[in-house]
């Protein structure tokens, strides 16, 4: 049975369909030392697996984010908190960036044996 013909935009992820997620059960202090090596080195924690395997990695600059997934409870919580309307989910987020902006400056000037 031949393969249909796939389109030519679509090849280059033929591979990454094919590749399989591997999961490793580990002790904590594993997980930790992994997750404080590419913390420290700027890459996700699976490109740190991945060099510690001495397998390829993308290299592909990361544009630093965090991400967090929010309901429309959570919305409304926050609205709620910032004393916005829970429709104006822009300023909500806006508002919530200045929290994690304000955390990171009082976090950096905590000493470090406190912030454990």
């Amino acid at each position: 049975m031949s393969r249909p013909s796939v389109p030519e935009r679509w090849q280059s992820s033929d591979t990454a369909i094919k590749a399989v997620q591997v999961a490793f059960d580990v002790e904590e202090k594993v997980l930790n030392a992994v997750r404080r090596a590419a913390f420290d080195a700027h890459i996700s924690t699976s490109d740190q697996i991945r060099l510690l395997l001495d397998l390829p990695t993308s290299h592909k600059p990361k544009r630093p984010r965090l991400t967090v997934t929010l309901s429309d409870v959570d919305y409304a919580t926050l609205a709620q908190r910032f004393g916005l309307p829970a429709e104006n989910r822009l300023e909500i987020k806006e508002r919530a960036l200045q929290v994690l902006i304000g955390f990171a400056r009082q976090f950096e000037s905590t000493p470090a044996d406190s912030q454990s």
